[in-house]
């Protein structure tokens, strides 16, 4: 089965700041230092050292292509990795990895250049669901109770109902689909100027069902400054020897 794993990372990433990549001169959380290598090449390792991964598509800026691919040359060894050039959105950067690959891949896997914790076994079971029914994503319930509210005021919004956490879930990445059904969602989102929050709300507008494997609140997703406190404590224990 052959699996291409597609990292968006041509975002700007102004949450995090200014002055967080000290080596590139770029203010961007990809790029950022966690541990001597940008959190990009953190997460690219993760789904090279998978063997259920065929390839690894990295889509970044047009500027940042010849030294992302000089960096991920001499960082990261296993899958064979591309970098392409993306777009001004997530959506469109994901489709224009998308449209690079081969025709004869089978799935398709989405993952946030950012999110580097997620685990070797998270990866195999979201790409064996995908691979049974068609698109599974990784997500977690939430556990703090959520209420929806109304138009906010002067006083400020008004609940308006305590939604059940056990309806509800909080997606994460990977987000994994057969091929032809992402090339459709594509087509679909295209010809509606619809632009989604994920890959997953492109998917389900075709009234596919998407299953939900469990994911882990290890598998954070860094945009903050606050949140690099947590990657080095993750890190730290991630890399620690097994007794």
């Amino acid at each position: 089965m052959k699996v291409a794993v597609i990292l968006p990372a041509a975002g700007m990433g102004t949450r995090m700041g200014r002055g967080v990549a000290e080596t590139t001169g770029l203010s961007r959380k990809q790029f950022m230092l966690l541990d001597g290598s940008p959190i990009l090449v953190h997460t690219v390792r993760k789904f090279a050292s998978s063997s259920r991964v065929s390839e690894i598509v990295v889509a970044v800026r047009g500027e940042d292509i010849e030294w992302v691919e000089q960096m991920l040359r001499n960082e990261v060894r296993g899958a064979p990795i591309r970098v392409v050039e993306g777009g001004n959105s997530r959506q469109q950067s994901v489709e224009n990895a998308f449209l690079s690959l081969a025709p004869d891949t089978d799935l398709v896997a989405v993952h946030d250049a950012v999110r580097p914790f997620v685990e070797l076994d998270t990866i195999a079971h979201v790409i064996d669901e995908a691979a049974a029914h068609g698109a599974a994503i990784v997500g977690i319930v939430p556990v703090d109770t959520v209420k929806q509210v109304g138009a906010a005021s002067e006083g400020g919004a008004k609940i308006r109902s305590t939604i059940l956490r056990e309806r509800l879930v909080l997606a994460q990445t990977p987000q994994v689909f057969r091929y032809e059904l992402l090339k459709r969602a594509f087509d679909a989102a295209r010809a509606d100027n619809f632009v989604g929050t994920d890959e997953s709300s492109l998917v389900e507008r075709l009234d596919q069902e998407v299953t939900v494997v469990l994911g882990s609140d290890r598998n954070i997703k860094i945009t903050k400054p606050g949140d690099m406190d947590l990657a080095h404590l993750f890190l730290e224990r991630e890399t620690a020897p097994h007794s």
